[in-house]
This record gives C-alpha cells, sequence and structure tokens, in this order.
C-alpha cells in the first residue's frame, strides 16, 4: 500500500521559516506531479504550490516570493520551503501526488500537518 508520509510542521513566530517534506513509500512506478494544499479552519482547501515530474512549478498568488516547492524524484520525495511566514498562513498543509503504483493510479493524500504561525 503506498503512503505519503509527511513532516515539518509546527508553530513559528511570524517572519519566521519552516520546512516541509513529504515522501511517498511503496511500489511505485511514476510520481508524475506532486504539490502541497492547505486547508485553514472553515474555508475549503486550496492549491499552494505544484511541481511537475520535469520541474514545472505553479503557486498561489498568496504565496509567491515567500514559499519554494521542490522535489527529489530518486526519494519519490516532494518538499515545500515556507520563508515570511505569516498568521494567514496557518492551516493544516497536505501533501498530494499523482502516482501510477501497483494498486491504482492517480491522486494520493498525506494525513496533513499543522502549520501555526504566530503573530
Amino acid at each position: 500500500q503506498v503512503q505519503l508520509v509527511e513532516s515539518g510542521g509546527g508553530l513559528v513566530q511570524a517572519g519566521g521559516s519552516l520546512r516541509l517534506s513529504c515522501a511517498a513509500h511503496g511500489i511505485i512506478f511514476r510520481v508524475n506531479t506532486m504539490g502541497w494544499y492547505r486547508q485553514a479552519p472553515g474555508k475549503q482547501r486550496e492549491l499552494v504550490a505544484a511541481i511537475t515530474s520535469g520541474g514545472s512549478t505553479n503557486y498561489a498568488d498568496s504565496v509567491k516570493g515567500r514559499f519554494t516547492i521542490s522535489r527529489d524524484n530518486a526519494k519519490n520525495t516532494v518538499y515545500l520551503q515556507m520563508n515570511s511566514l505569516k498568521p494567514e498562513d496557518t492551516a493544516v498543509y497536505y501533501c498530494n501526488a499523482d502516482l501510477i503504483t501497483a494498486q491504482a493510479m492517480g491522486d494520493h493524500w498525506g494525513q496533513g500537518t499543522q502549520v501555526t504561525v504566530s503573530s
């Protein structure tokens, strides 16, 4: 069974930095686009950033210039470096990956990691 395992969330003061990691584990034939979404209380889940297998990136306007997404294809891992964090970045962050595995193909989700930015 394929799992996306996230790490790196936590509590940080405004202006600080955090780095999230997400590794895909299991029998995986191909990893396509990987990305990070977030969901704040009372709000819908939104795309934060995504990166294709070729390295093309896409960011939400609210994080452009502050967040950087990257990936290590050899490790099936995606990262999100978050700088200049703001209280409005507080949310549960979810890793997403479009995978082809031994069991299925399509979107897979991590369990979520809490990011809290204090003012």
